[in-house]
């Protein structure tokens, strides 16, 4: 199963006494579909998953379930460092009829990959949902090896794993040893034409949020054996890429958005606003490559 080539790590908005502003949600929601995302990835790290409580979460859900309905695919983030959690949000998010779960690798307790397996597996056994793994070593500490990815993929409703290893070697590997049929995803924007080029089929993106619709011809490019022009917007978008991690993220991707007139700057401790001298920074970037109006 394929949730398209763009998937977008939607931020969460708040308002300025720090709760959820689900009505800008919706709006966000519905302009990132009709700009280049084909999932919307909801309650994942760009979306400040740790600091929202599981009922925040599943509002979420129901939101931009509804404001993207027939256009784009909804995919919950309901992963845990506990897997009885993880399995209790996943079954809360497939009471919605949403498409699709992202789980991430259980973090701070670093299981082996034993452990890791018994988590995925014990998830995917609890719900019909589609699940995508997600591993990202650099924040939960540990890696799942391609080896254990192999065996997962043989679990009939893990699909996808979303790679954010910084490897491609470690992509050629996971492509190596599981079917055709499995999707991986970029989990970092600049590695996704790489990675394309190793099989991988699209990204999870933060980017999206600003350039869909270029990363969207990006990939499209290089499906069709355009490879030159491929290459051509990624070294356009490449600047963009790295802005988007000169802090923490979702905070530079919170600060760009509101150079675009987004009211989304606010983010919940212990993240903090953006510094100004990053926002200028950002506001200099996204005048160079011609992304504000």
């Amino acid at each position: 199963m394929s949730f398209g080539r763009v998937l977008t790590a939607m931020i969460t908005p708040f308002d300025g006494e720090g709760n959820v502003n689900y009505a800008l949600t919706e709006k966000l929601a519905d302009y990132l579909v009709t700009h280049g995302s084909d999932t919307l990835v909801v309650c994942g790290t760009t979306g400040e998953s740790p600091t929202l409580s599981w009922q925040e979460e599943y509002e979420l859900f129901k939101v931009v379930q509804q404001a993207v309905a027939g256009r784009g695919k909804v995919v919950a983030g309901t992963g845990s460092n506990s897997t009885h959690e993880a399995i209790d949000a996943t079954r809360k998010a497939a009471s919605l009829g949403l498409d699709g779960s992202l789980q991430v690798c259980p973090y701070y307790n670093k299981p082996n990959q034993e452990g890791l397996y018994a988590h995925f597996r014990a998830i995917a056994a609890a719900t019909e949902l589609p699940v995508i793994l997600y591993n990202i070593p650099g924040r939960t500490g540990v890696n799942l090896a391609p080896e254990t990815v192999a065996r997962l993929a043989a679990v009939d409703n893990i699909v996808a794993i979303k790679e954010a290893s910084g490897s491609l070697d470690q992509v050629s590997e996971v492509r190596l040893r599981t079917p055709l049929d499995f999707v991986i995803y970029s989990g970092d924007d600049s590695l996704t034409l790489p990675m394309l080029a190793v099989g991988a089929t699209g990204v999870v993106s933060i980017a999206s949020h600003i350039a869909g619709e270029a990363i969207q011809r990006m990939i499209r490019a290089f499906e069709e054996g355009r490879t030159a022009e491929a290459v051509r917007t990624h070294l356009q978008l490449f600047p963009l890429f790295r802005g988007l991690f000169w802090d923490t993220n979702p905070i530079p991707v919170k600060l760009a958005l509101s150079l675009r007139g987004w009211d989304v700057s606010a983010l919940r401790l212990p993240l903090t606003t953006g510094s100004d001298s990053l926002r200028e920074r950002l506001e200099t970037l996204l005048r160079q490559l011609q992304l504000l109006d």
